[in-house]
């Protein structure tokens, strides 16, 4: 009973004039600039960190949330019409979604990925409620040996899961941990990789870094893409599905509600990986798994309801644990972190009303997203003949008076700069910068919680491994790092096997 006093407490919050209108805004910006393709929950996020510093804390939060979920559906309509995803969980939706929109069908597509979309983040937000003030009081007892091993984990799975080739986001990670040292020592006092740079002091502000990465970075590698994309149609009929098209998806939109809140509370996990998950479940569990790719209807209603699904769960390890598990919660991090608030096992007792407003908001996000998207879906599709030329230069000079009215400091500014010109380069040579960020992020609490646990052990390493948690979690690092090798070498053995049958032939 008392999750459900807390949860009354949360819309309280909530039903305030004020933060209901940042739900509002939060949703309706995140469908845009999902169906925007090319901008993304991240970049959006990344350019609108300036302004969370300006507000309170519950509603820059609730803002932020509602774009990062409601742009899980606004990738859906140019997967459907364009088979151009406006969001990467939304890749997966294409396959299916853009047959079934040549086929006339482009309605019900977008209508059950609607309705999936609302009962997966529905039921995630259910089990938010339920199980993250339970993770909360585990979480209280952990030391620094268990967040050590935690983000570890979380650097690790971020980079297996995450993204398409390991070995890149390996270096990219450790080029994120090693920003992450840039500074004084928080120990000893003493300045590191500074090379004589005052303003590197104080260390490389977060927000200048995702801010180049994701901003510049993204508006830079977008101009230079020619949307060679043609839409099927743009009048859109028969939103909602028949009775037919219910009783195919309903098994789906189950199964990925589950799949998906379990995917998204893993680091790394995400939209991607868990709407690939429903995909390819549904798929092996057709009794015409030939339909799929052709049309199948199944295959928009399990991915969309999934990828909602995680993008709800994954906010569990950040208001419980303070590690966030994507790129997109890592910039949420950020932002609590501009309000002087920091993310862990002690939010939930020291800042309910964001604990439980953040859940809240999500109840009622959902229904304005099932709302707006239904009939306005026609409206959303305008946007689509909106250019990125004209979007370019006004996202940069937001980025850029933004990131300076931080700090009022032109140094940001630079930094802005270089990393977006960095960020440009990593997506040009295949590096995502994804892995970058949340370790930058990770690193500082690993470094200070490794050296918190060393000083306690007197030095002794095995602390690590002696005490049950942080044990536990780092056999599952091993065991993930000896997988991961089992199927290089298996990979390589194959290719080196298939190269030798060819040189027999000739």
């Amino acid at each position: 009973m008392e999750v459900f006093g807390n949860l009354l407490t949360g819309f309280e919050v909530v039903f305030q004039p004020t933060n209901l209108l940042y739900v509002f805004v939060g949703v309706l910006i995140g469908t845009v600039i999902g169906v925007l393709p090319g901008l993304g929950p991240t970049a959006t996020i990344a350019l609108l960190l300036p302004l969370t510093y300006t507000i309170p804390p519950e509603a820059a939060i609730i803002m932020l949330a509602g774009i990062y979920y409601g742009s899980m559906y606004g990738g859906t309509i140019t997967s459907v019409l364009l088979q151009l995803p406006g969001e990467a969980a939304s890749v997966v939706t294409a396959l299916d979604g853009y047959q079934m929109a040549r086929q006339g069908r482009a309605g019900p597509a977008l209508g059950i990925a609607a309705i999936g979309s609302f009962i997966g983040g529905t039921v995630s937000v259910v089990g938010l409620t339920l199980f993250a003030p339970l993770m909360a009081s585990v979480a209280l007892r952990f030391g620094p040996p268990e967040f050590t091993a935690l983000t570890v984990l979380g650097i690790l799975l971020v980079t297996y899961l995450g993204t398409k080739s390991f070995a890149k986001s390996l270096i990219t990670a450790g080029f994120g941990l090693l920003l992450a040292t840039v500074g004084q020592d928080p120990v000893a006092g003493t300045a590191r990789f500074t090379f004589g740079v005052q303003d590197l002091i104080s260390g490389l502000d977060f927000i200048a870094i995702a801010m180049g990465l994701f901003g510049v970075g993204e508006i830079l590698y977008n101009l230079e893409k020619e949307n060679g994309a043609s839409m099927v149609s743009s009048r859109i009929s028969h939103i909602w599905p028949t009775m037919r098209d219910w009783a195919q998806s309903r098994g789906a939109i189950l199964r990925g509600s589950v799949l998906g809140f379990f995917i998204g509370v893993l680091p790394g996990g995400g939209g991607v990986v868990s709407s690939l998950a429903s995909y390819a479940m549904e798929k092996r569990r057709a009794r015409e798994p030939q339909r799929f790719g052709k049309g199948a209807i199944e295959g928009v209603a399990g991915p969309e309801t999934a990828n909602n699904a995680s993008s709800t769960s994954a906010f569990i390890p950040l208001l419980t644990l303070g590690i966030p598990s994507n790129v997109v919660l890592a910039l949420l991090f950020g932002a609590l972190l501009l309000q002087g608030i920091t993310p862990g096992p002690q939010l939930i007792s020291e800042n309910p009303e964001i604990f439980w407003g953040v859940i809240a908001s999500m109840y009622v996000g959902n229904l304005i997203l099932l709302i707006l998207n239904i009939p306005l879906v026609g409206v959303f599709v305008q946007l689509l003949r909106v250019r990125a030329g004209i979007l370019a230069p006004i996202a940069l000079m937001v980025t850029m008076v933004g990131v300076f009215s931080v700090n009022n400091n032109v140094f940001d500014m630079w930094v802005v700069l270089v990393f977006g010109v960095l960020g440009y380069v990593m997506r040009k040579t295949g590096f995502e910068p994804g892995p970058l960020v949340l370790a930058f992020v990770l690193g500082a609490i690993m470094e200070r919680s490794f050296r918190q646990s060393l000083l306690i052990s007197n030095g002794d390493p095995f602390i690590f491994f002696t005490r049950p948690i942080s044990g536990t979690i780092l056999g599952l690092v091993v065991l993930i790092i000896a997988i991961s090798a089992f199927q290089f070498f298996k990979r390589r053995r194959a290719t080196v096997t298939d190269e030798l049958d060819d040189e027999v032939q000739r």
